[in-house]
């Protein structure tokens, strides 16, 4: 068993990357399945790491959403090129409380609180305006007051089962260290390169 658990391990990783010259070092691919096992991945941005997981927002009604809601399987994979480092984690994920939803939410920029409403992210889309159109009349709604939180909107806590740490090194003999969850305790191995 590691005395060191990988959340500390990340949040010290994840404090160098936030030093560099990385534009976006919260940005992380977010793998998903649906109901046939099919896989599906993205880019979004982690708000929050703790030793209950990692968390991200989205729409509900999304791809990512309703795969995560009928499956719950994910993975994350942080990429750090100027650290020569990435962190994978596979786990489970379930929806954050709408306290913790609406906590974030109020904290985002207005334009992004009007577009979580205005978007019906992952849908099709005719023409850029009828976005602008649905935009448009958002902002006329909730003028002159706060925008609340969508009732399709909201987040997602994955809590790792395992977190795996990469180091570049010469030669492609890179250091790979496996955290696997065992009840309360993380069980640390070292994988060949």
């Amino acid at each position: 068993m590691s005395e060191v658990d990988p959340i500390s391990a990340f949040d010290a990783l994840f404090a160098r990357a936030k030093k560099t010259s990385v534009k976006e070092p919260n940005a992380c691919v977010l793998a998903t399945v649906d109901a046939k096992g099919r896989p599906s991945a993205r880019v979004v941005l982690l708000k929050g790491a703790d030793p209950q997981g990692f968390v991200f927002y989205t729409n509900l009604n999304s791809r990512k959403g309703r795969e995560l809601r009928a499956t719950r399987h994910a993975a994350l994979c942080f990429h750090w090129p100027e650290l020569e480092a990435q962190v994978r984690v596979e786990g489970d994920a379930a929806q954050v409380t709408d306290p913790e939803a609406d906590a974030y939410f109020a904290s985002r920029q207005r334009g992004s609180q009007v577009g979580a409403w205005a978007s019906q992210q992952s849908e099709p889309l005719a023409t850029r305006a009828e976005l602008d159109r649905r935009v448009a009349e958002i902002e006329a709604r909730y003028a002159g007051q706060s925008v609340p939180r969508p009732p399709h909107w909201s987040g997602f806590r994955l809590t790792p089962q395992q977190v795996e740490f990469w180091y570049g090194r010469p030669n492609r003999l890179h250091e790979r260290t496996l955290y696997t969850r065992q009840g309360d305790q993380w069980r640390t191995e070292l994988l060949y390169p």
